[in-house]
């Protein structure tokens, strides 16, 4: 994949194939204030999805212009680690399960 700005894409850890794609960009909510991007993953023939929700860019905060994490597939695999280091079961059913990236990046 290549360093610009792609919505979506594959990528293979350990064997398996996740699709990912960019669920939501950053916006400015009216009661919540900047919400940050969300990424949504998904193991091939697997059920549940797994949605990353990053914190809002500072350069938003800041009243700045828009801009938003490069998403390469270091990133995305990075991702699919964390999300499965935290309990996602992609096998399993039911809705998308929420994991929320700290302003860290954990």
């Amino acid at each position: 994949m290549s360093k610009s700005q792609s919505n979506g894409g594959a990528v293979e850890i350990d064997g398996a194939t996740y699709d990912w794609h960019l669920q939501r960009e950053p916006h400015q909510s009216d009661d919540e204030g900047w919400k940050g991007m969300i990424i949504a993953l998904l193991q091939r023939d697997a059920k549940r999805e797994a949605w990353v929700q990053f914190p809002p860019p500072k350069r938003l905060l800041k009243g700045l212009p828009r801009g938003r994490l490069q998403l390469d597939d270091a990133t995305i695999s990075r991702c699919v680690r964390a999300a499965m280091s935290a309990g996602w079961e992609p096998m399993s059913r039911g809705k998308p399960v929420v994991f929320e990236v700290d302003a860290q990046g954990n």
